[in-house]
């Protein structure tokens, strides 16, 4: 029989009736065999994550010595989703556990995990499914990169002879065998590693939307659903802002070729979208996948006469980056110039007036100028590199909203077109490009 793994976000565990829909879901076939849950998330507006309030947790912990007080809200939330649930579980205990392990360990790590700790806890015993503590089965190097091989073995052997079972998302063991973290989001990354632990036939990954869009539907009114990604366009597309399913969630996948499948929780019948091996992608026929963005990017911009002759340049360059611990998103370049997109965030507390001297000293440019308040924006799709024409479609659809692009940048596969306009053109520019290729 096949398996699924499935991973349910903070959506689908803020309360305790939704975790009933969660229930109905996973009944619903006996596929549905292994499960990855989040933190319970918003379950109104103005609500707060758990996630959020462990993090204050943490905070009145080391300021306070105790964190009895920040505790309380989230002590409330899990006994409010027991008694919904009716449990037999005795949560008291298990609460008071977990408030004195976070005194005990100080750790952020350790206190942020707790929400998919508890929440793995509950949906097991509302399943009468086996729990995992992810603690126990996913394994960090000593540089923070996941330890896949010695993961996969860990969750096979774990997850042996179970019907069911249910792993807490986002946390691990690090090599210093303490929790350690994934960044925000990382459940989904847990969900993927179970998922290739197992060789599932399909990782469900439900959220509160029936899949990707072709862009923002903050920006554009009802944007067209896209059925089928590839996995090349998941990753440009997550990377640049289309914040669906974590970017990093598709490696340990990729290289099973186990297909990724996004649903909806509270639309479980919607088709969804379902993200494939570039090997198995068959076209849509629309040309344009998807666009997607970000703002706050710097740009600096490197200028020299016969800068392709002088041999290290690049290097002597991305050196001065390395020495900050500053990641550089891309780097077109021209015979004779070169230019760092960077993050704004990633320059605060006099970065920027470091590096700038620093690439002075190393490389001694004609002109080297800073570009603030820039967005980038991805279009992205696997039939732009097979049709004529493509890039002007698009630069005219940005020039006819009168936008002035800043950067272009094209990778050599061809699947995808970043352009840099201002901040303030970012919301009119992916409209005009949506309109150009979608014809609305």
């Amino acid at each position: 029989m096949s398996v699924k793994v499935c991973k349910f976000g903070g959506t689908s565990m803020a309360d305790g009736n939704v975790i009933k829909n969660v229930k109905n879901i996973i009944d619903s076939q006996a596929e549905r065999r292994f499960v990855v849950v989040s933190a319970p998330g918003k379950r109104y507006s103005d609500d707060i994550k758990v996630t959020d309030l462990l993090y204050s947790c943490y905070e009145q912990l080391n300021v306070n010595g105790t964190c009895a007080d920040a505790f309380k809200p989230i002590r409330a939330r899990f006994t409010d989703i027991a008694k919904q649930l009716g449990l037999k579980l005795d949560i008291k205990a298990v609460l008071d556990e977990t408030e004195r392990r976070i005194e005990e360990e100080n750790s952020e790590d350790f206190t942020a995990s707790r929400g998919e700790y508890l929440s793995a806890r509950i949906v097991a015993e509302e399943l009468g499914a086996k729990f995992i503590d992810a603690h126990d089965v996913i394994f960090f190097n000593e540089d923070g990169t996941l330890n896949g091989e010695k993961s996969y073995k860990a969750i096979a052997s774990a997850v042996a002879g179970a019907e069911r079972a249910v792993l807490p998302g986002f946390y691990g063991c690090g090599a210093d065998g303490k929790v350690k973290t994934f960044s925000r989001g990382g459940s989904d990354i847990t969900g993927a590693v179970v998922a290739r632990a197992v060789n599932a036939s399909v990782y469900e990954n439900w959220t509160d939307v029936s899949g990707f869009l072709a862009c923002d539907p903050r920006i554009v009114d009802s944007p067209k659903n896209i059925k089928t990604l590839s996995y090349k366009e998941l990753r440009e597309l997550s990377y640049m802002g289309a914040n669906v399913l974590h970017s990093e969630s598709i490696f340990p996948v990729r290289k099973a070729n186990i297909p990724i499948q996004i649903k909806n929780t509270f639309r479980p019948d919607d088709c969804g979208t379902t993200i494939v091996p570039t090997s198995r992608y068959v076209p849509s026929g629309d040309l344009v996948t998807g666009i997607a963005g970000k703002k706050n990017f710097t740009v600096i911009f490197i200028e020299k006469s016969l800068m392709n002759a002088e041999i290290g340049f690049v290097r002597k360059v991305l050196s001065v980056i390395e020495e900050e611990g500053i990641p550089v998103e891309h780097i077109p370049s021209g015979i004779d110039t070169m230019s760092l997109v960077i993050a704004s965030d990633a320059l605060r507390e006099y970065k920027l007036e470091r590096i700038l001297e620093g690439i002075k000293n190393a490389v001694e440019p004609d002109i080297i100028r800073v570009i603030e308040n820039i967005a980038l924006i991805a279009t992205v799709g696997h039939g732009m590199s097979s049709t004529v024409g493509t890039s002007a479609r698009l630069f005219n659809a940005i020039a006819s909203a009168n936008i002035n692009i800043k950067m272009i940048d094209q990778g050599s596969s061809e699947l995808n077109i970043v352009v840099g306009v201002k901040n303030e053109d970012y919301e009119n520019c992916i409209k005009a490009i949506y309109r150009e290729f979608f014809g609305r």
